[in-house]
């Protein structure tokens, strides 16, 4: 086992997750439900099946696209979304007069 990889991972999950929508999902289902750990083992296997599907996607585009072409696209994409949400909160707030309503 690769631990250095293991533990980036799994500290780079957490820390993302932590405050998710989906964790508050989490939270929303259990607090209705009557027993915590039929939400819980069906949350972790949800979890795991996303997972999964993360890793084939990455193991199939691994075969077609090189790591750098990879790295390039994703942060070409990651500044696309900031740059389309910063634009959608400053058309937003001009919008609304410089006051952003609750």
């Amino acid at each position: 086992m690769n631990w250095p990889s293991f533990f980036t991972t799994f500290f780079i999950i957490l820390i993302a997750e932590l405050g998710d929508k989906t964790q508050l999902a989490i939270m929303a289902q259990s607090a209705n439900a009557s027993s915590r750990w039929t939400i819980f083992i069906a949350a972790t296997l949800a979890l795991t099946l996303s997972t999964a599907i993360g890793v084939l996607a990455g193991c199939v585009l691994d075969r077609f696209i090189s790591p750098r072409a990879l790295r390039l696209a994703g942060g070409a994409l990651f500044i696309a979304f900031g740059l389309f949400m910063l634009y959608g909160g400053l058309t937003m707030e001009a919008s609304a007069g410089g006051q952003i309503s609750e």
